[in-house]
């Protein structure tokens, strides 16, 4: 007589974080997926097609991610309890800010004997950075949590799995010192009604993990190492196809340096491919480092392969800061060139830039934001404070020599201070961070990006604009989150609240919720329509296709070492000398060469 068939539940659920009135930050549609969660529901499929629990278990696979979606833990309990009690809650790709919202959210399955484990950055790069686990870590293990370390592929799934059926997961599974392959791994995927739940609907994949820079307040290349490790061309195809299957075409390329990838041509040779032979066209955003347009073809090849978004570590534009912090890869001497390689084509340009790096001050912060303005031609601009994430040098430095860290991990987000600099004092470097979103983000200078695509012939002007309205809203705005964390409508409830405060007063709460919908509607709406009006004006100017600034303007040997960007930012004149030195010592070398087959010429003849 056959076996009664069992069900196994996999709650894979992406934690958000708390905002300032400690409620889950969450929206009605949020704007970047999840690949750790895409990652783990690819991984958990594969499992289940294999079969690990056995041929009479049937698995559920319940993918979450909190940004969109509420979680209801009394009914994803209550489902488990109906199909037999066996589950396993997985909270997945869990960052240092996100870590108390994941406690939080575990309490009530392991108050019904639910097993529950962590990964993430933050429980991986702890671990794999500190001689000592963290105080939230020994509290968490203490609950009952379980924590996965490192990367889950090549099967290391399949015994967290077979523990949680049992009822008995250890207490660590630690994969840190072994880096899997990529190029055997299941793909990355999202089922389409967790896609759906995004602005527009998109999927996100990697296609290459580690990185070999040293970086200092980096966290990935202690957690996802140095040895960098890849995706085959087919393995993207597969990727492409499956969710064109289910109507999505647009991917946010997660690896944090895309142009580090050893295979990138054939993986844009094979977009192309794809594009001319089959109809199918996909839009990408990618992330590339500041050196990636000395690779030749690499933008071209890109822009047609289907990249409309690129982000770029700019980081910083002061060469003294980009040494400090080990980030050696950055010049600002290919700032200019490399932005207009890119802007040359239809491409919006976001960049990430870190403020609190040793020589920073908040008159020099403004200064450079300014120079930015004027001469780089990037649209936009992404602020964060230096922040000591765990799994970093810079935390572990800060650790093990007893300085100050903020206690409260919820708060490490890049967009709250959470120790203290060397030179400002707090209130002074949280009045740069301020005053940098405010100067960078005013109604002149977006009028100017606007400009800008008309000068460089871009077809993206509705694309920039929608893009330029998001990034501005949440700049100027004053909502209860943190910069660049938005959506489009935000949620709450009365009911989730983080652990330990109290429910607040149901007229107070929903009065307050109203204001910042209303807030929210209005603030958009009216930004949304200057911008309109801002485009419309500009194409109607007959001499709009003229358009042409500072930032603009090609790169001329001699002239541009007049620029601010190297004559008043900290250690400029200094990189602009060095970067002389190297041309003389290679044309010095290449006269040598010539001279040396000239004389052998000359010999033989």
């Amino acid at each position: 007589m056959p076996s009664a068939r069992q069900t196994f539940n996999v709650f894979l659920v992406k934690p958000t974080h708390y905002d300032r009135d400690g409620y889950p930050i969450r929206w009605l549609r949020s704007i970047i997926p999840s690949n750790s969660l895409a990652c783990m529901y690819g991984l958990t499929r594969d499992c289940a097609e294999r079969q690990i629990l056995g041929e009479d278990v049937d698995f559920r696979i319940h993918p979450i991610d909190e940004f969109n979606k509420r979680i209801r833990t009394d009914k994803l309990i209550a489902q488990a309890k109906r199909d037999g009690g066996r589950a396993i809650l997985a909270l997945v790709g869990v960052q240092t800010n996100q870590f108390p919202r994941a406690v939080d959210i575990a309490r009530p399955f392991l108050a019904e004997n639910v097993p529950v484990c962590v990964g993430g950055f933050h429980v991986s790069g702890c671990i794999s950075m500190l001689s000592e686990m963290p105080q939230d870590l020994v509290a968490a293990q203490a609950m009952g949590l379980s924590f996965f370390l490192g990367e889950a592929e090549e099967g290391r799934l399949d015994e967290v799995y077979r523990d949680a059926f049992a009822g008995a997961l250890k207490p660590q599974y630690n994969h840190l010192t072994a880096l899997p392959d990529m190029d055997q791994a299941a793909i990355p995927f999202i089922p389409k009604d967790v896609a759906k739940r995004a602005i527009m609907p998109i999927a996100s994949f990697d296609l290459g993990r580690g990185c070999p820079f040293q970086c200092s307040f980096c966290s990935i290349i202690n957690v996802h190492g140095r040895k960098s490790r890849f995706r085959t061309a087919d393995d993207l195809e597969r990727i492409v196809r499956e969710n064109r299957d289910i109507g999505i075409s647009y991917f946010f390329v997660t690896d944090d340096n895309l142009a580090r990838n050893k295979n990138w041509e054939e993986m844009f040779d094979r977009l192309i491919e794809l594009r001319k032979n089959d109809g199918i066209n996909v839009d990408l955003v990618i992330q590339v480092d500041t050196m990636c347009h000395r690779i030749p073809g690499f933008i071209d090849k890109a822009v047609r392969a289907g990249t409309v978004h690129v982000f770029i570590g700019l980081e910083n534009i002061n060469s003294a800061n980009l040494i400090a912090a080990k980030k050696l890869q950055n010049r600002i001497t290919e700032y200019r060139e490399m932005f207009q390689a890119w802007k040359r084509h239809p491409v919006f340009v976001t960049c990430g830039y870190i403020i609190g790096f040793p020589h920073d001050t908040k008159e020099t912060v403004i200064r450079d934001v300014e120079i930015i303005k004027n001469e780089l031609p990037l649209d936009a601009i992404y602020f964060t404070y230096l922040t000591p994430l765990p799994g970093s040098e810079d935390h572990k430095m800060l650790y093990e020599a007893g300085g100050y860290l903020d206690p409260d991990m919820n708060k490490y987000d890049l967009h709250q201070r959470v120790s203290h600099h060397p030179i400002m004092s707090d209130d002074e470097w949280e009045e740069a961070i301020d005053m940098a979103w405010k100067h960078y983000y005013t109604r002149d200078h977006m009028i100017t990006v606007l400009k800008r695509v008309y000068g460089f012939g871009s077809n993206k002007r509705h694309f920039t604009m929608h893009r330029m309205v998001w990034h501005y809203f949440y700049a100027r705005s004053r909502m209860n989150h943190y910069k660049m964390e938005g959506g489009f409508v935000p949620l709450r409830s009365r009911k989730d609240r983080r652990h330990g405060l109290p429910r607040e007063n149901p007229l107070a709460f929903y009065v307050k919720y109203a204001f910042a919908l209303a807030y929210f509607v209005v603030g958009y709406a009216s930004v949304w329509s200057w911008f309109r009006f801002q485009l419309w004006k500009i194409a109607r100017d007959p001499n709009r296709a003229e358009y042409c600034d500072m930032a603009m303007t090609p790169p001329q040997d001699d002239s541009d070492e007049c620029l601010q960007l190297f004559t008043e930012t900290t250690g400029g004149n200094e990189s602009v000398a060095a970067e002389r030195r190297k041309t003389e010592i290679i044309a010095r070398a290449k006269r040598s060469a010539a001279q040396t087959i000239a004389n052998k010429q000359r010999i033989s003849a």
